[in-house]
């Protein structure tokens, strides 16, 4: 990990006066590190490695120091002496520190299940996966670009089973615990609480509408009864109605 300081150790128990040992790096073979007939080790001025190297001049092994992401890449020693040449190599992979999940609710929660998403952002050469106990439940993977990464769960509201959702890379891993009574329960609770009082709220809404519409009806209905009595009782009393007398018959 970046911040580590890494030794790289050739099978050598200690330099004999003859010996000389060369450091190098990269695909141009730099020198960065040399020691000759156990004198005190030399360093090369490149900036990349400055104040970070340490060889040990008993034994020729390397030290990088506070190492970093470009110092990624391949080492090469060679030892030289009067019995020949000899050279090892060492692939050096340098990975950068993990962010810690964020486990969030999702707003596609629905009433019976809550749907939960665990995010981690600008990673690279990692993996994310949710955990259920000890067994994986899904995973996903990037490997060199730096992107963001979400991984979706959903669970019952009353889940008792322990999640956690892990990022890693070869060398560490970081880990976030569910919390269901945090972020699933309350939710859960609020949906219990919002569609009881949206049910109560609707069920007065619809008894006073039907109140109104009695009220309405009865209204409309009386008036409809009164106005045929006044219309009777105007024809019944009618001052211009004048009774027809019947005429007297001759020879009476």
């Amino acid at each position: 990990m970046e911040g580590d300081s890494v030794s790289l150790h050739i099978s050598v128990s200690a330099i004999e006066r003859d010996e000389q040992i060369l450091w190098r790096f990269g695909p141009e073979n730099s020198r960065i590190a040399e020691i000759y007939k156990q004198k005190t080790p030399t360093y090369d001025s490149n900036e990349l490695f400055k104040d970070r190297l340490e060889m040990n001049n008993q034994t020729g092994s390397l030290t990088i120091k506070n190492i970093r992401i470009k110092h990624s890449g391949l080492y090469r020693v060679t030892l030289i002496s009067n019995r020949g040449i000899s050279d090892k190599r060492f692939r050096v992979t340098v990975y950068a520190h993990l962010p810690i999940p964020n486990i969030t609710r999702d707003n596609s929660s629905s009433e019976f299940r809550c749907s939960l998403v665990c995010s981690v952002l600008n990673v690279s050469d990692v993996t994310l996966s949710w955990y259920k106990g000890m067994s994986v439940l899904s995973n996903i993977s990037v490997s060199d670009l730096s992107i963001s990464l979400s991984l979706p769960l959903d669970v019952e509201y009353q889940d008792k089973n322990t999640y956690s959702c892990v990022i890693n890379n070869p060398v560490r891993n970081q880990t976030t615990h569910l919390d269901i009574t945090q972020l699933c329960q309350q939710y859960a609770d609020s949906e219990q609480c919002c569609g009881f009082t949206e049910a109560v709220i609707r069920l007065v809404i619809s008894a006073v509408v039907g109140v109104a519409t009695v009220a309405l009806l009865v209204d409309h209905f009386r008036s409809n009864s009164i106005g045929h009595k006044q219309e009777v009782e105007r024809v019944a009393i009618r001052p211009d109605f004048k009774p027809r007398l019947a005429k007297p018959q001759a020879g009476l």
